[in-house]
């Protein structure tokens, strides 16, 4: 039987009569922090979960846990009969009053397997009792479907996954029985490494030969000065990109080296162009020029470079992307734009490659424009659905008879090799404060079958490349591994 996949958080609501395997299948599905029991609640509050007199406060207790655990937006999985319709009722409420799906798993176990199960156990319910759920199932299982579940399920096997990974597995099948192509480009974006900075010069050189043999198509490095707070700390290490880069070039055979992205108020212009050509020249024709508006105030202040305002740097940007393509170019003409001034404009020995590519990140709809004018590459953030609204605004800001530029998509990926290895890295990664399903859907946390699967609908929408920063990429190398499993699937 397929797995089905639930969105992370999601409301689960068990319902059935006694002995219908509501809480095996919660057991045997959930992880049992998940799991909102009145059984064992009343055990809590009782002398034990058949204490029938204290099920009153079982269930006062039940309702306020729900409550809190829906309020702070937690995968909640309420394992009672769920045969009263006003609590149903409720908790679809607070479900929805909070945005988060909510689904029924209704467990039409026939009476007679009730009744067997029932004769089975220890301390079992009382005849009359299980006659009288079973009588009451009969008339509930006919109202669920019109109570307003995002689903009502029987009993399968599922998973709570980020809700980048809901369609997953259709996307994963359309995949395989009709396979597109896709260039994945490896972010790296920390450079702590236990072995320390003695050695991270080889370590990066893994990286690069490691990164090739696993089928990357590009190896691209923030360009940075000091480490960014989304990812760590300042003055944790951090090297100087397009100096890495060429190292990388000396490491490496095939794949494309390029910023993501180059913040066009670190350098001179006309300068980084020279050291684009450089690299290009270097690493045999593999270099892709990043570009970006900056945005890190504070490394600005840090170094005593200025800080330019929003607008001033856009036209900065257009500058640069109008001169780069020129000083590539043969002749030494001069060239004189909104804000740069360039007297001559000589670059050799000039880029193998013609032309050299340029790729602007941003989602914002100015850049873009830009991008659609300009740039050979746009690097956006977003899910498939935000990927395809970008694809569909270059196409329409683009000259008429000018492809518009290809569009790339980076994101934080962490896979494991099957739900198992997910949880693992999930729970030896995040911060100790962060909810675990939190911090999956921040990283999209997913199996080779999922990842697969997101990367499917990111192509179906407009992505020609993905760039993947790895959360666990530290001196051990084994994500490159299995990642290689999920760029398999694209060739």
């Amino acid at each position: 039987m397929d797995e089905r996949n639930l969105p992370s958080p999601c409301v689960v609501v068990l319902v059935g009569p006694g002995a219908s395997g509501k809480s095996t299948w919660a057991a045997e599905t959930f992880g049992p922090e998940l799991i909102v029991s009145s059984d064992r609640l009343r055990a809590l509050v009782g002398a034990g979960e058949d204490d029938l007199a204290a099920s009153a406060d079982a269930f006062a207790l039940l309702e306020e846990v729900v409550r809190q655990r829906i309020g702070r937006k937690l995968t909640t999985v309420i394992d009672t009969l769920g045969l009263d319709r006003e609590r149903r009722a409720n908790w679809l409420r607070q479900a929805r009053e909070q945005g988060i799906p909510c689904v029924a798993v209704a467990f039409d176990t026939p009476a007679a397997e009730c009744r067997r199960r029932n004769r089975e156990r220890a301390k079992r319910i009382p005849a009359d009792v299980l006659t009288a759920q079973l009588k009451t199932w009969a008339q509930v299982n006919k109202e669920l479907p019109d109570e307003g579940y995002d689903e009502v399920l029987a009993p399968r096997a599922v998973r709570v996954v980020p809700e980048v990974f809901v369609q997953a597995a259709e996307a994963a099948r359309r995949q395989q029985d009709a396979p597109a192509t896709l260039r994945f480009g490896l972010q790296l974006s920390s450079y702590t490494h236990q072995a320390g900075r003695k050695t991270t010069a080889e370590w990066i050189r893994q990286i690069g030969t490691k990164a090739e043999a696993a089928g990357f198509d590009g190896i691209y490095v923030m360009d940075h000065f000091r480490q960014i707070p989304q990812v760590g700390r300042a003055w944790e290490d951090f090297l100087e990109s397009w100096t890495t880069l060429a190292y990388l070039a000396a490491c490496t055979e095939r794949v494309k080296l390029g910023t993501l992205v180059s913040g066009i108020t670190y350098r001179n212009v006309a300068h980084l162009g020279k050291i684009a050509a450089t690299l290009d020249v270097l690493s045999g024709g593999r270099a892709v020029c990043g570009l970006g508006l900056a945005w890190f105030e504070a490394e600005h202040k840090a170094y005593g470079w200025d800080f330019p305002s929003v607008s001033d740097r856009y036209a900065l940007l257009e500058d640069a992307l109008q001169l780069l393509p020129v000083l590539w170019g043969p002749g030494n003409k001069p060239w004189h734009g909104k804000v740069l001034d360039v007297p001559e404009t000589a670059c050799y020995p000039r880029p193998l490659q013609d032309p050299l590519p340029i790729l602007l990140g941003g989602s914002g709809q100015r850049t873009l424009k830009l991008a659609a004018r300009y740039a050979d590459a746009a690097n956006v953030f977003g899910d498939a659905a935000k990927v395809r609204e970008k694809a569909e605004f270059l196409k329409a800001h683009t000259e008429p008879g000018k492809e518009p530029p290809r569009l790339t998509q980076l994101s934080t990926t962490l896979v494991g090799k099957n739900h198992q290895h997910v949880t693992e890295l999930v729970d030896r990664l995040r911060p100790r404060n962060q909810d675990p399903a939190k911090y999956a859907a921040s990283v999209n946390a997913g199996t080779v079958d999922d990842q697969i699967g997101r990367f499917r609908e990111l192509a179906e929408a407009g992505a020609a490349e993905v760039m993947l920063s790895l959360p666990d990429l530290d001196d051990d190398l084994t994500p490159l591994d299995t990642m290689a499993d999920v760029i398999a699937a694209f060739r």
